[in-house]
């Protein structure tokens, strides 16, 4: 037998023991405690026991065998098509679309979704994957593919997330299901998914010796008589429509797909019908261990399995996206700057008008106005909520969109920001974290625990990236997977301190709701500090983005610029995600929009960007406030949806 045989049965036999000890032990978890004395001999009897085995642990083993196996074929496929080891339907934004439209169909239609649950999150997933493709150009680089997919995956968690708090009693109850999970109350699941799991997987492992080929390139495979164009199309069809059956069965369960084909890969096997056949086992592995360490954890309560595959697919991510980024070429990206930059004589004050007017409009509305006597300008609801509540949003805007300029400077990447580093994400876990695991210490501390977070995230990236020189692809795919993490730790943090959901999904999207005084002598304080240092490295950070070596040869220190630009840049945005939550985007549009009015010099377009973000935020508060009163929307969702637009235009139009 031939040493591929050889490890094809070892694979195989290895996976199958790992999956019966890991089920065997998967059976014995729950609220009710039995042993497994008592579940080979009490199971055949029928009793409290027979029902709990078959109506509820049997079948959430089952529909965790059937869709781990599933996400690991979709990822298999979608590695090939995009040529992309990053690729899964998780980092593809797939997941996140087919969750949006079953959270919007719940809403809106839910007769719809009831009886046509995996056609609704099909179109969701079908429309994010073609969004993703649009953006990502036809090259499909696989840098560019990961970044796009993260970019998607936030504007459709952002819309989902602000319909989970608009209509928080027509959704109630999906914030477990919407981070994953393999509860099950009867078979009716199984036999859904079934079919669609058992002929997507044959159909994928019949279609194997095509993907062979057609992972040699489009040349050879069209040279072979393959017709490539009809081969994608049925691939594409497969792999989304495995990943819709499994948000509409257990909700969006991210990196197995991506870890799974990497696990088989390393075990030695090639050919895509046996990477197919051995991935489905392995996946149903991941999947079923991933729940059983769930529920060791959190034994009395439920617990999100998609948390936990997400801490567990953080690290693998990370190691990926070193190996894909030591095989890229290094080159300069264009942030998209003017060649004929507005003076900032003209600029600043356009900017500073538009600031006052929003000032105005955002004290006054349903309060004080122009022709209100003093009495009602320093009244308690003006004075004491609305006027900290917005300086508050403006100084954060600030801090966030300078943040922004430092960190794309450094990398040179015009889609680095605070969230795309997972600098918000882990700032927001770290705050938790201390506030849930101390809960005797006071609101006040919340910025040390951001600042411990946000510092362990710049950590990771710093020690990972430093023997590569910060090369900026390395560093932007690190912190895709540590936004991972640190989302997956809130995840666990909201329900093991069972917060309540729409104050968890608030905290989640960020809100400048309730900001007093107090808040706002804080931030004063820390931007004072902050923002000085930040516009002391404009001159470095001019010099960078001419390239290290010829930045070196002027005298300028690049590793050490570097990483004090980034901390100061993650102190930046630790300091807004303590006091405002989880606020994304605008350290990716007040640079974007800023760099096309004054150009590339850091100095003028830190001080547009800064302005313009506190502008936008201001904005986004007051929007937030008026849109739908009397409830409001968070202002970081806010954000999200008038930035979106203009992100989608940047991803198609900077190469």
């Amino acid at each position: 037998m031939s040493v591929f045989h050889w490890k094809s049965l070892c694979s195989l036999a290895g996976g199958f023991l790992i999956l019966l000890i890991v089920s065997i032990i998967h059976l014995t978890q729950g609220q009710a405690d039995y042993t497994f004395q008592q579940m080979f001999s009490e199971v055949w009897i029928e009793g409290r026991f027979q029902d709990i085995f078959l109506g509820l642990r049997l079948p959430r083993l089952v529909v965790g065998v059937l869709t781990g196996g599933a996400l690991a074929v979709s990822g298999v496929i979608l590695q090939t098509l995009t040529n992309n080891p990053l690729a899964s339907a998780s980092t593809l934004g797939i997941n996140a679309g087919a969750f949006f439209f079953v959270v919007f169909s719940m809403i809106f239609f839910p007769n719809i979704l009831g009886q046509y649950p995996f056609i609704v999150a099909l179109f969701g997933a079908v429309f994010s994957t073609f969004l993703v493709l649009t953006l990502a150009g036809k090259t499909l680089d696989p840098v560019r593919v990961a970044l796009t997919g993260m970019i998607v995956s936030l504007l459709f968690s952002s819309l989902t997330g602000a319909l989970q708090l608009l209509f928080e009693n027509e959704t109630n109850g999906l914030f477990l299901w919407g981070s994953g999970t393999l509860i099950q109350l009867d078979w009716n699941g199984i036999q859904f998914s079934l079919p669609f799991i058992a002929v997507g997987t044959i159909a994928a492992i019949m279609i194997g010796k095509s993907l062979d080929v057609l992972s040699l390139g489009d040349d050879i495979a069209r040279s072979l008589g393959q017709s490539i164009v009809k081969m994608k199309f049925f691939a594409w069809g497969i792999a989304v429509g495995l990943a819709a059956v499994t948000v509409s069965v257990v909700g969006p369960i991210g990196f197995i797909g991506l870890i799974a084909p990497h696990i088989v890969r390393l075990l030695g096997i090639r050919g895509h019908r046996n990477v197919i056949i051995h991935s489905f086992l392995w996946g149903s592995v991941l999947l079923i261990s991933a729940d059983v360490l769930a529920r060791w954890i959190q034994p009395a309560e439920e617990f999100p399995v998609g948390a936990m595959t997400a801490l567990i697919g953080a690290p693998w991510l990370m190691y990926l996206a070193y190996r894909t980024a030591k095989r890229q070429k290094r080159g300069e990206k264009s942030l998209g700057g003017t060649k004929r930059p507005v003076p900032l004589k003209w600029v600043i004050p356009l900017i500073a008008a538009g600031i006052c007017t929003m000032f105005f409009i955002s004290f006054s509305y349903s309060g004080a106005s122009a022709w209100s006597p003093v009495s009602e300008w320093t009244s308690t609801i003006v004075w004491n909520f609305r006027i900290p509540r917005v300086i508050t949003a403006f100084v954060i805007g600030v801090m966030l969109a300078i943040s922004g300029v430092l960190l794309q400077g450094v990398l040179r990447n015009p889609l680095a920001d605070a969230s795309v580093l997972g600098i918000t994400s882990m700032g927001g876990a770290g705050a938790m974290t201390l506030l849930i695991l101390l809960p005797v210490l006071s609101y006040s501390w919340m910025p040390i625990g951001a600042i411990i977070g946000s510092a362990l995230a710049i950590a990771i990236i710093i020690v990972i990236s430093r023997k590569n020189n910060f090369q900026p692809i390395l560093v932007a795919l690190i912190g895709i997977s540590v936004s991972a993490f640190g989302s997956a730790l809130i995840q666990i943090m909201i329900v093991k301190s069972r917060l309540v959901v729409a104050a968890a999904l608030v905290w989640l999207s960020g809100s400048t709701y309730a900001k007093g005084w107090e808040d706002v002598s804080l931030i004063l304080i820390l931007s004072v500090i902050l923002i000085p240092i930040a516009l002391y490295f404009t001159r470095p950070l001019d010099a960078l983005s001419f390239g290290d070596d010829l930045a070196a040869s002027h005298g300028l220190v690049v590793s050490k610029t570097r990483i004090w630009s980034l901390l100061i840049g993650v102190a930046l945005s630790a300091v807004a995600v303590s006091i405002v939550g989880t606020i994304g985007f605008i350290g990716l549009l007040a640079p974007h929009a800023a760099r096309r009015l004054v150009g590339y010099r850091h100095l003028p377009l830190m001080l547009v960007s800064g302005l313009l973000g506190g502008l936008l935020l201001v904005t986004a508060d007051f929007i937030s406030r008026v849109a739908l009163a009397p409830k409001e929307i968070p202002s970081g969702l806010m954000v999200a949806l008038i930035g979106t637009p203009y992100l989608l235009y940047l991803l198609r139009k900077i190469r």
